[in-house]
C-alpha cells in the first residue's frame, strides 16, 4: 500500500503495473484505504462508475428488466444448499460470526455474489407461468477475499450489477443470456470504445454452478486479456437446489430455468490500461466526467478574458460536460498538464489574441493536434470532434487487438509466441480438459474463450495432436 502522492508517472515500457497505479492515484480515480485489498474511490473514479451504470441501466431497463435490492448477508446454509457453486467460491468468502459481543447461530457470509439468495427468494415469489419471465438487475458491492490485489481490477471489495433472471424454457433462458452478453458487447465496444471478443468460456472458466458462461475479453495495452463482463445460462441448477417451481400450462409443475449476468469496475481499469499513455489518463467521451475542459490564458488582460470564458462557459455547460479552469495560482502550463494526465478528451484555450480574432484554440487529448476554432462555430465543433475522438479511440485500440491475435499450428510455436509477444493466440484446442490445463500449466495462458464469429476447418489439437474443430484463444491475464 502506498500513502505518499505519485511524484511523477512511471513511462509504460518502464514498468507497465506501476504506470497503471500510478496514472489510478496521479489521476485521482483512487487510493489505498487501511483495509488490506481495499481501495477508496475517489469522487472523479466514482463519476467515471456513474456514467457507466447509467448508460448500462437505461440499456436493462430497455430490455424490461428492473432494479432490486438483496440483503449483503447469506446465512451459510442457503450457500451450502448448491455444492458446486460453493466450491467455487469458497476460498474468497468472508465469513460474519459475531454480531456485537454475541457468537451468531449460524455464520453469515458476505456477499460474493448473490445467486443463493436470489434463488432462495424466487422460490417464494414464483408459482405460475403467469409469474415469468422474472427480470431483475442489482446494483450493489460484493466481497471477495483476493490474496494479490490491485486497484480496480482485483479488490477484496468491489461494485457491480448482477442481472437474475428466471424463464419458462430452456430456449428463453438461453435468449436471455445471449442478449445480455450483446447488450455488454455493444456498450463496451460503444461507449467505453473497448474492442471485444465475443464467444463461450470452456467447463473450466465457467462460473461455478452454470451450465455455460459467455464472456466478451478485452486486450489490454501490455498484452494481457481481461475478461469485461459475463453472462451465464445457470440452467436447473440452482432451481432444483432451492425448489424454484412453477405451474405451467398444461398444469405440469416444472423448474424455471435461469441466467445470470454481470459487469465490474474492473471496467475502470480496462479504461486506463487500454487507452491511457505516458501522459496519464486518455477518456473516451461517452464516459468521460469532463468532456472538455476551458482554461482562461490571461496574459496582462485578467478581466477580459475572464469575462469572455465565463461567457463561452454559460453558453456550453447545458450541452457538454465542461469544465472552467480560472484557477489563477497556476501557470496554463501546468493546468495543460494536469488536464491531459486526467484524460480529458478536449482542452479549449482562450488569450487576449484569441478573443481579439473571436477565436479558441482546442487541443485533443487523443492525437495532440491543435488548430483554432470561430467562437461561434465552437458549439458544433465540439460535438463533432467528441464523436470523430470516440470513434478514434476505439478504431486505435481495435487495430491494437487484431494485429496482437496470432495463429499458431503447434505447441513450441505457442509457447515461443507466449513468451516473446503475448496478445491473443488463437489455435485448436481438441475440448479435452486436460490439454487446456495443461496449456495453464506450461505457459500461464488460458483459454479466455470459444469464439462465436469463428467456424473452423478442422485442424489438430495443439496439445495431443487429435483431430479438432474447436478455434480457441488463449492469453495470459488479469
Amino acid at each position: 500500500m502506498e500513502n505518499d502522492f505519485v511524484k511523477e508517472i512511471t513511462p509504460k515500457t518502464e514498468d507497465f503495473s506501476q504506470w497503471y497505479v500510478d496514472v489510478i492515484l496521479k489521476a485521482e480515480l483512487a487510493d489505498y484505504s487501511p483495509v488490506r485489498g481495499c481501495m477508496v474511490i475517489r469522487p472523479y473514479g466514482y463519476a467515471l462508475w456513474e456514467n457507466i451504470q447509467k448508460l448500462l441501466d437505461d440499456r436493462f431497463k430497455a430490455t424490461g428488466h428492473k432494479n432490486a435490492y438483496f440483503p449483503l448477508f447469506i446465512p451459510e446454509s442457503l450457500l451450502q444448499k448448491e455444492a458446486e457453486h460453493v466450491e467455487g467460491f469458497a476460498p474468497e468468502v468472508a465469513w460474519v460470526t459475531h454480531g456485537g459481543n454475541e457468537k451468531l447461530a449460524e455464520r453469515l457470509a458476505v456477499r460474493p455474489t448473490s445467486e443463493t439468495i436470489i434463488c432462495n427468494m424466487y422460490s417464494k415469489w414464483i408459482k405460475s407461468w403467469r409469474d415469468l419471465p422474472v427480470l431483475i438487475n442489482q446494483w450493489c458491492n460484493v466481497v471477495r477475499w483476493e490474496k494479490s490485489t490491485k486497484p480496480f481490477l482485483r479488490t477484496a471489495e468491489f461494485l457491480w450489477q448482477e442481472g437474475h433472471t428466471a424463464h419458462r424454457t430452456k430456449e428463453d433462458a438461453e435468449e436471455e443470456a445471449l442478449r445480455m452478453l450483446e447488450v455488454y458487447r455493444d456498450f463496451v465496444e460503444t461507449d467505453l470504445a473497448l474492442p471485444v471478443i465475443t464467444g463461450e468460456k470452456s467447463d473450466n472458466e465457467k462460473f461455478a454452478g452454470a451450465s455455460k458462461t459467455y464472456t466478451i475479453e478485452a486486450l489490454m495495452s501490455d498484452g494481457r486479456a481481461l475478461q469485461a463482463g459475463t453472462s451465464h445460462n445457470l440452467g436447473q441448477h440452482f432451481a432444483k437446489a432451492y425448489d424454484i417451481t412453477f405451474l405451467d400450462q398444461d398444469g405440469q409443475l416444472k423448474y424455471v430455468w435461469q441466467t445470470s449476468w454481470g459487469i465490474t469496475t474492473r471496467l475502470i481499469g480496462a479504461i486506463v490500461m487500454v487507452h491511457g499513455d505516458d501522459r496519464g489518463l486518455k477518456l473516451p467521451p461517452t464516459i468521460a466526467p469532463i468532456q472538455a475542459v476551458l482554461v482562461p490564458i490571461f496574459g496582462r488582460q485578467t478581466e477580459l478574458v475572464l469575462n469572455k470564458t465565463n461567457e463561452i462557459f454559460t453558453k456550453l455547460k447545458s450541452e457538454v460536460r465542461i469544465e472552467l479552469d480560472a484557477r489563477d495560482e497556476y501557470t496554463p502550463g501546468w493546468k495543460f498538464n494536469e488536464w491531459e494526465m486526467r484524460g480529458v478528451p478536449i482542452r479549449i484555450e482562450i488569450g487576449p489574441k484569441d478573443i481579439q480574432k473571436q477565436q479558441v484554440v482546442l487541443v485533443r487529448r487523443d492525437t495532440g493536434e491543435k488548430f483554432t476554432v470561430s467562437e461561434f462555430e465552437l458549439l458544433p465543433r465540439l460535438k463533432t470532434l467528441l464523436s470523430e475522438i470516440q470513434e478514434n479511440m476505439f478504431n486505435q485500440a481495435k487495430r491494437f487487438m487484431q494485429e496482437s491475435i496470432r495463429e499458431v499450428d503447434n505447441f513450441d510455436e505457442f509457447k515461443q509466441v507466449i513468451d516473446a509477444k503475448r496478445g491473443f493466440i488463437k489455435t485448436h484446442w481438441c475440448g479435452n480438459p486436460e490439454c487446456e490445463k495443461y496449456v495453464k500449466e506450461q505457459t500461464g495462458a488460458t483459454l479466455r474463450c470459444i469464439p462465436f464469429s469463428e467456424q473452423s476447418n478442422l485442424g489438430r489439437c495443439i496439445v495431443c495432436d487429435k483431430e479438432s474443430n474447436i478455434i480457441a484463444y488463449f492469453a495470459k491475464s488479469y
